[in-house]
Order: structure tokens, then sequence, then C-alpha cells
């Protein structure tokens, strides 16, 4: 018979000690739950939580959607700060930002009485038609795990769970539910798998989310090579596995697959664990109760290390909506702006502009929608639009006019949004009310991809018509992921990419445009000429896939982005890495700490000064990409192996230092199964993008 307690017996049970080890406080604790009981723990309760055992006084582990803030649909409908999307935390290239970010959002996770952050997505941006690449960090493996790093760390500094996803190739949303990922073993591990792996390693998040997609023809959540193979054996992930919500409905998915594979919780609720299968795979034998604890065990180890364990007055209160979350909101949205063009319009100065028209489909967009754009959908409690931000910061200086004929300047918002249906209309002049399709927006958003890489013809001939009324013309993008330009590029004097901004986007729009701010924000994602020079869109084959086999063949290989841009000498609209300043910068006196690298644990130092040789306040990223002249196997012609983001005031020096790992410089041996760097001469070449190489030297490895 179950032993009943009171509250008073469950307070002095061992696992409510938390004067002793989590591991002996879950083994007590596992030790009294019943067989039905563990059943219920392995799958979720009332869609964002696990079940909660009352005889034991065991709470629940209560989940958030959020990369960027709480998500309102899975905070009891509680409003949060609004940060930048992922892709522009990823443009300012700063691991700081990352840190300070992930402890803020889990600060607000406290808030709203959740213990773990279903963030961050580190999946890497294969194709610039994918509707959730605003959402993610970048092309690269190495910048994606040098920012999900800090931010893991962050998050967890709080005592909040984070939590990886989605693992892993998950590229695309078109049909991402059913198709299967055709890729080789080391593309798979080099590109796809290699900022999951540092992140576990280096962050030890306490759980990995699983992909919807099949790889190489079976599903993330029963997947034994992706998961017990790899995450368990081979990196000793010790945290626990949760399934995308939905991801275990398939018929080829099994209760006793999923355990096997290592599946530790089924969400939002039973499919494969529901307790009458999981009764009859037990006395079949296709299972033991070994299986059921050893998933078990991993559910109350996080739920230990959130606090779900303990007395919940002794857990941290958290704070949400702090003047300080909103202008960290604001400083990720400045430093993640990257100007794309400026003929010497930028920065507008006050003194010398007497009216300025803010006009466009997103002047006065606000994102922050329940579910817009799919579970990152984050309402906060205000949102400054772009022509609120101007408005604000020229004051009564400045007169704001509708028709660009008569303004000194026009600002011209454009880009996306996250409809599906093509964007609400909104009318802005008399001006354009002849033309009220010029207004649509294209769509960002999870569950289905964009259909063009351009703008909406729509918002391009209003480009061409607004240049047309008046050559000074300003073009603000905010989206999430590449655009085409080649229809009006030429058009325009300045381009400025602000991304999807969160609350402060406004003004922090406003502070750059206005040299307030000096732009550092450099492209995470090559933006291409055409669709066609992506090596994603080879054939539909390639993208979306062999629709009636339902497979997506990864042909590319290992060159996903820059790589492939290098090494077919692809000339790129504006390649990875790239951003301008309102100042320059000089680069000189390279140098190395050694001449000769001998293991993959081995760490070099480089060392460069770099000078603001202009006349304001400005940073500037400084990248590190490796050329290996001498390889066994096939190498990218440049791969990003270090960077650091310098703070100069005018005509200041500064000598930075880079330390590059053995491992930064290595390829995945499928011969071994591991990673491997070959004898030889590396080039190791430095630049301000992929594209713009100022200095270069050479290291041996032996």
């Amino acid at each position: 018979m179950d032993i009943i307690y009171s509250k008073q017996e469950i307070a002095h049970l061992p696992y409510r000690n938390s004067r002793l080890s989590l591991e002996k406080r879950v083994e007590d604790l596992l030790k009294r739950l019943t067989l039905d009981e563990k059943m219920r723990l392995l799958s979720g309760h009332r869609i964002f939580n696990t079940a909660p055992i009352n005889r034991l006084g065991l709470g629940r582990l209560r989940m958030t959607d959020g990369p960027f803030g709480v998500a309102m649909h899975s905070s009891g409908l509680s409003k949060n700060t609004r940060f930048p999307s992922t892709k522009a935390l990823a443009a300012s290239w700063n691991r700081d930002l990352a840190k300070k970010l992930g402890e803020a959002i889990a600060e607000e996770v406290r808030a709203n009485g959740r213990h773990m952050l279903l963030a961050p997505g580190i999946n890497i941006d294969r194709t610039p038609l994918n509707g959730r690449t605003f959402e993610y960090f970048g092309e690269d493996p190495y910048l994606v795990k040098e920012l999900a790093i800090p931010f893991v760390q962050g998050v967890q500094n709080q005592q909040v769970g984070a939590c990886i996803k989605h693992f892993v190739a998950n590229n695309q949303e078109t049909l991402r539910k059913t198709i299967s990922v055709e890729i080789d073993e080391r593309t798979l591990h080099e590109i796809y798998l290699r900022a999951f792996e540092e992140v576990v390693k280096e962050a030890e998040p306490f759980s990995v989310m699983t992909c919807y997609n099949k790889v190489n023809g079976v599903y993330g959540s029963d997947n034994s090579y992706l998961l017990r193979e790899t995450l368990f054996d081979k990196w000793g992930f010790e945290g626990m596995i949760v399934s995308d919500w939905g991801a275990t409905v398939h018929k080829e998915l099994t209760t006793k697959s999923c355990l096997k594979a290592g599946l530790s919780l089924e969400m939002p609720s039973g499919k494969k664990y529901k307790r009458k299968l999981l009764h009859k795979a037990l006395s079949s034998g296709e299972i033991k109760e070994d299986l059921i604890n050893d998933a078990i065990r991993r559910v109350l180890l996080v739920a230990g290390k959130t606090g779900v364990l303990d007395d919940p007055e002794t857990l941290p209160k958290g704070v949400k909506n702090s003047i300080e979350h909103q202008s960290l909101s604001r400083k990720i949205a400045e430093e993640g702006m990257v100007l794309l063009k400026n003929e010497g319009i930028l920065p507008l100065k006050l003194d010398s502009i007497n009216s300025i028209a803010v006009l466009g489909p997103n002047m006065n967009k606000k994102f922050g929608k329940i579910l817009y754009g799919g579970s990152s959908a984050v309402k906060a409690p205000y949102e400054v639009t772009p022509i609120e931000g101007v408005k604000e910061f020229c004051s009564k200086d400045v007169k704001l006019v509708h028709d660009p004929s008569e303004a000194d300047v026009v600002l011209l918002f454009m880009g996306l949004n996250h409809n599906k249906d093509g964007g609400r209309r909104e009318f802005v002049s008399d001006f354009f009310e002849k033309r009220k399709d010029a207004l649509e927006s294209g769509h960002d958003s999870e569950g289905a991809d964009r259909a063009q890489l351009e703008l909406p013809q729509s918002q391009v001939d209003l480009i061409k018509d607004t240049v047309k009324q008046n050559p000074n013309t300003v073009v603000i993008l905010i989206n999430g992921s590449p655009l085409g330009m080649n229809e009006w590029l030429n058009d325009v004097p300045a381009v400025l990419e602000a991304w999807y901004g969160g609350m402060e986007a406004g003004n922090a729009i406003a502070n750059v445009l206005f040299g307030e701010i000096n732009p550092s924000g450099k492209l995470p994602i090559t933006f291409p000429e055409q669709l066609t020079d992506s090596p994603a869109h080879k054939s539909p084959k390639t993208y979306p896939g062999d629709l009636d086999d339902l497979k997506v063949y990864y042909e590319e290989g290992i060159y996903v982005g820059y790589r492939h841009f290098e090494k077919f000498d692809i000339a790129p609209l504006f390649p990875f890495g790239f951003g301008l300043s309102y100042t320059t910068f000089s680069y000189d006196n390279l140098s190395l700490s050694k001449n000769k690298v001998h293991s993959l644990d081995d760490t070099f130092n480089l060392y460069v000064d770099i000078t603001n040789t202009g006349d304001r306040f400005g940073a500037e990223i400084v990248q590190i990409y490796a050329n290996h002249l001498e390889s066994n196997v096939d190498r990218p012609p440049k791969e990003l192996v270090g960077f650091a983001k310098v703070e100069l005031n005018s005509e200041e020096k500064q000598a930075v230092q880079i330390s590059i790992r053995g491992k930064d410089l290595a390829y995945y041996d499928v011969s071994t199964h591991d990673w491997k760097l070959d004898e030889g001469i590396i080039r190791i070449l430095v630049g301000s993008s992929s594209q713009d190489i100022h200095l270069e030297t050479e290291i041996h490895f032996s």
C-alpha cells in the first residue's frame, strides 16, 4: 500500500533536505515513487508542466517558451520584457550581452513562477527562407556556440534551466514534422551538431529538446544514434531530453523506441508514454523498469537543480519589466543593428534637417502579440515603434511630414513581419492612398517558410516611388532573415538592418540613425544576391526536398553559408561578418604566441593592434579565419575560429588578444568518428568580415 504522508512528514523526507547532495535527494525520491507515479512523470501535464505527485509533495516542473523573453502563451498571458530577436543578438557578436540576456530572461522566468526556459535555439541557418531564421544565431557553428554558451550560463546562473533546441538539423519549417534530413556523417557533426556539442560540454544545459524532423530516416525523439550514442555516451550529457511539443505522434515511434533511445520527457502529454502502453511494454519484456528509472532520474535531477524539490519560499523571486531589463533590450537592439550601406547621409544631423518623412509598413508596427511569429512571441507592457522613437528623439526640432517631396530626408521602414497572410495593410498618407497594396509585408514565422528572398513587389515599388520623390531616402529593414535588394539597393544612399528590435526598437533605431549610437553590428548570416546562390537552393531536392519521398538532401555538405560562397567564388550581396560604421579602423602588428600547435587541446594567442582612425567613438569586431593549406580532406577556404569586439575612442589604439583552440581548427574525421587536425600549415586570416581580410600569418600543426 502507498504510504500517505502528512505535510509535516513530507517536509522532513530526505529528498527535501537541501543539505544532502542532489544525487542522494533524487535517489530517495525515486525509491518512494510508485510505478504509476513514475509513469506520470514521463509525460507532460497541462501543456507546459510535468505532473505533480501530491502524495509526496512533489510540485510541477514548469516551463515556458521564450528565446527573447517569456512567451505570453506559456506564462498565463503575462506581459514581460520583449528583447530583440536572437538574430539581433547574434549580429552584436557580443558574448557579454548574450550572458546578460540569459540572466535577464531567467529572472523573468522566475518572476512568472517557471523553472525552465525552452531556449536557446541553436540550429544552423541553411536557407534564408527558413521561417524561424529570426530565432537562431546564424550560419556558422563557431559563432553560434560562442554566443549560446554564455546565454545558457546566464540562464542557469539564476537557478533556471535552459533547454537547447531543436536537436538536430531542423533547418526549415516546410514539412518540418515529417521530412527526413538526408545528411552525411561529417556534415552532421561538423556543421549541425558542433554547436550542440560545445554547449553541452561547456555550459552543461539542463535539457535538450528533440527536433520534429527525421535525421537519416529516424525521428529525433527516438533516434538512438543522436540521443543515447551521441548525447549520453559520447558527450556525457547528464540532463534530460524533452520532445518538441507533439513530436511523438507518428506511428513509427513506439514506447520502446523512445525509451531505449533516451527520451526522458514526452510533451505536452503522453502519446507513447501513456501508462497503458508503458505497462504493456513492461509486461511483454520490451522494456525494463531500469529504463523508466533512468528517464525519471534525469527529470528529477533537473527538478532538483531548478528548485522544484525545495520550499518555494526559499527560491529566487525574480523580476520582470524592470528598467534594467528594458535598458538591456535597447542596448542589444543598438549593438545588433548592421549598417549595410551609407553614402554619407548617416548619421542624420538635427541642426541641418528641418523636416523628415517617416513612412513604410513597419513604421508604426508592433510585434508583441500572442503567438505572433509562433512560440517565441512576447507581449510587452509597452513597445516603442520606429515612428515613436524618431518623434521622441527629434522632439520639436524637426517637423514630421507625410509627403516625401516635402521632406529633407525620408526614413522608409520596410521589411517583414510575422503575418502568414502577407501582412495587415496600414496607410500613412494621402500620397500613398492611391497605392494601398504598397504596404504589404512578407513574414518570418514558425510553421511556414518564406515564399521568396525579395521584399514583396509592392514594397519594392514603394521604395522606387519614394526615391523618385526624394533621393535622400534611408531604408531601414525590420526583419529576421536575409532579403534580396538588387531591384532597389543602388537607388538609395543608405540601408540599415535593424532586425526585430524588441520593445525598445524605436528608441534604439533613432539613436543609431541620429548618431547617438555608432552602429557596430556584423552580419551573422550571408545575404545572397539571389536565392539560387545559396547552397540549399541547387534544386527542389535540396530544398524544400522530395515531397513524394519526404526527404530533403543536404548535398552541399559542409559548404553552408559563407563556406559555400568562398569555395565557389560567388559574390554575395553582403558577406558574413559584414557591417559598416560611422568611423574607420586600421589593423597592424599581427603576431602569434607560438608558431606550432601540437594537439586539439593546445591553445595559442593572436595579437593585433586595432586603431580607431575616425573622428568618433566606435566598436570593431575583429574576426579570425583559418585556411588549411595542407589537409588530407577537403576544407573550406575560410572558417571562423575567433573574434573579439573592441570599443575605441577616436584615434585610440588597443592591443587585442584572441585565444584560439586547436579544437576550433579541427574537422570531423569519419574514419575515427572524432575530431582531427592534419599536420601542415594553416593560414590565419584577420579581418573585419569574411571577405575583408587585412592581415595574415601562419601556424603549423605537428
